[in-house]
């Protein structure tokens, strides 16, 4: 980890020391565009009343003035861009170092009530899986990678396994991606917009494409023959209002135009770098050489593509400037020859898109797995065996205790095979159950899981640790519970699960939980399912003598010298020592 730790910091140091050079040239360009604009009025004040001058200077002024606006903003975000690299690498350092990511997005929008196993396993809210995980920069991305988890996928695991070891292995490229994706400000959704694209009609007729450049040419022979004496002041300003009239006649819908791309102009010109970074990238996985393959277009790069639009948008963008938007539809039929370059591009491009959208936002959801990778490299990628069906584990433990203060176990479970355990409370049962399922979804989206190796047959998973009633619709606790058992009974006819229950029929009298628990652990071996229950109830374990199928496992708890110990370990047998006496005594909830 302190490797890791200094790379962060070194690269912290390095793009620093990059900030603060574009700090000073960010400056020097703020007092550089000063100065233009005190020197056009200086023009203007000394030559008061020499129409020409003035008109020169303030034409030549505003074209400058534009190119170092320009310039400005490449220098700004060039700044950023090396700010959001050091807060990404100043994130890993403090979920590394300090353990500190409750601060991140914790995709609690993201949780779903009736989903195989998400509301068990903490995989999202506060303090979740996800939260520790998460390093996506765009809000589609974040959904790709919520996608991922929840997709209970078994399909090309190795594949997944190679694309997170290549983007692990890709440290600074994936900040580089990240950062820039970072940067992008938006308030329209990817899919917005590819449904604004397949819904557009354009309204800029086709003449315009030859009146456009004809009128500019003409504009400017014009201001040649008033510089040069040969047209009157009259005359250019008439040629000037005929100019603004065409323009005017399509200003509602340039209008309309020019709202709706300006809500996007951020997302391609961020997009089109993202696009270069794939495309100048070497990818040797099979997932993502697959995705850099989607990308590629027969005439032109999809970046290249993306640019022009960005570009076109910028242009369109500098009618709001008032004297540019009065001089450049005056003379060039700007707003119009714009607008014809961004409807061309959406008829020509619009239906491609979405399909670089989507290349994008998986790559910034992978980007988070390879680097969950690279921050664990002692984590060890589950071996596929198809052969021996069942999960064996060593040193098998929760990724998200502290490492220093975590209790590993290991673990091995037969195909077909149910594991009844029982312990006292807090002895770690319902934390075995956390993360034996964990290692199961991140083995199946292809991750490294925390233990020292790992096989296993990809199996889905399903649950039921959090049955909870519900006041809304009227149900009891023990109906809840009731619902969920039918769902997995439901779900295991459909297709192989790893069944984790936790306390089943909870919510009826000891007696009638454990005849009911008995019958369904018979049903589920029945159905050749594999699991593992936890439970309070030893009679439950007597099971065993009727079904080989099923094994007894503990957790203990000692009472050492009026103190509760707990050693965390995963053991053989039926556990023999409770602890809810004990507790209630020693917080003096009861008497002796």
């Amino acid at each position: 980890m302190a490797q890791h730790i200094n790379f962060y910091k070194k690269q912290i140091e390095i793009h620093q020391h990059a900030a603060d050079k574009l700090a000073k040239k960010l400056l020097a360009s703020s007092l550089l565009r000063l100065a233009v604009f005190l020197v056009i009025c200086l023009l203007v004040y000394v030559f008061w009343g020499n129409t020409q001058v003035i008109i020169s200077s303030i034409i030549g002024g505003i074209a400058l003035f534009v190119f170092l606006v320009s310039r400005h903003s490449d220098l700004k975000y060039k700044s950023d861009k090396q700010k959001a690299i050091i807060k990404l690498n100043q994130t890993e350092i403090d979920v590394m170092q300090s353990r500190q990511f409750q601060d991140l997005p914790d995709g609690s929008e993201f949780e779903v009530p009736n989903h195989d196993y998400a509301q068990d396993i903490d995989l999202f809210g506060r303090g979740s899986f996800f939260q520790y995980l998460n390093r996506t920069a765009l809000y589609e991305g974040t959904k790709k990678l919520v996608g991922i988890l929840l997709a209970n996928d078994i399909e090309s695991i190795q594949q997944k396994q190679e694309a997170v070891q290549e983007l692990a292995e890709k440290v600074k490229w994936r900040q580089e991606f990240s950062a820039t994706a970072s940067l992008v400000k938006t308030t329209e959704s990817s899919t917005t917009i590819v449904n604004w694209f397949k819904e557009y009609k354009r309204f800029v007729p086709r003449f315009i494409k030859w009146l456009s450049p004809v009128f500019s040419i003409l504009s400017i022979a014009m201001i040649i023959g008033y510089v040069l004496g040969f047209v009157s002041e009259f005359q250019l300003l008439l040629w000037l209002i005929v100019g603004i009239l065409i323009t005017g006649i399509y200003l509602k819908k340039i209008n309309l135009l020019s709202g709706s791309v300006s809500k996007i102009q951020d997302t391609f010109h961020q997009y089109h770098q993202l696009l270069g970074m794939l495309e100048n990238e070497e990818f040797s996985s099979e997932i993502m050489a697959a995705k850099k393959q989607a990308i590629r277009t027969e005439s032109k790069k999809a970046s290249q593509i993306f640019r022009e639009f960005s570009k076109a948008i910028d242009a369109l963008d500098q009618r709001n400037n008032m004297l540019f938007g009065i001089f450049g539809n005056g003379f060039l039929l700007w707003d119009l020859r714009q607008s014809l370059k961004l409807e061309n591009w959406i008829a020509t491009y619009g239906l491609q898109v979405e399909n670089w959208f989507g290349v994008i936002e998986i790559t910034d959801a992978y980007n988070s797995l390879g680097n969950f990778r690279f921050n664990h490299p002692e984590y060890s990628f589950p071996k596929i065996n198809p052969v021996e069906k069942g999960i064996s584990a060593t040193q098998l433990a929760h990724p998200l205790l502290h490492p220093q203060k975590r209790v590993a176990n290991d673990f091995h479970i037969d195909d077909k095979e149910f594991f009844i355990v029982t312990g006292a409370n807090m002895a770690g049962k319902s934390t075995f159950l956390r993360t034996v399922s964990l290692q199961i979804v991140m083995s199946n989206i292809g991750l490294p899981v925390c233990a020292e190796n790992c096989q296993y047959t990809p199996i889905k998973l399903i649950t039921s640790m959090r049955t909870s009633d519900s006041l809304n619709d009227d149900e009891s606790y023990f109906f809840s519970e009731l619902k969920r058992l039918k769902y997995i009974v439901n779900r295991i006819q459909q297709d192989r699960y790893f069944i984790i229950l936790d306390e089943i029929l909870k919510g009826t009298n000891s007696t009638d939980k454990a005849n009911g628990s008995k019958k369904f652990v018979r049903k589920l071996v029945r159905s050749h399912s594999t699991g593992i229950i936890a439970t309070h109830d030893l009679s439950l374990c007597e099971i065993t003598a009727e079904l080989p199928q099923v094994k007894n496992h503990y957790f203990d708890a000692e009472i050492i010298n009026d103190e509760l110990h707990f050693d965390y370990r995963f053991k053989n047998g039926i556990c023999q020592n409770m602890n809810a006496s004990f507790l209630l005594r020693k917080m003096e909830i009861v008497d002796e």
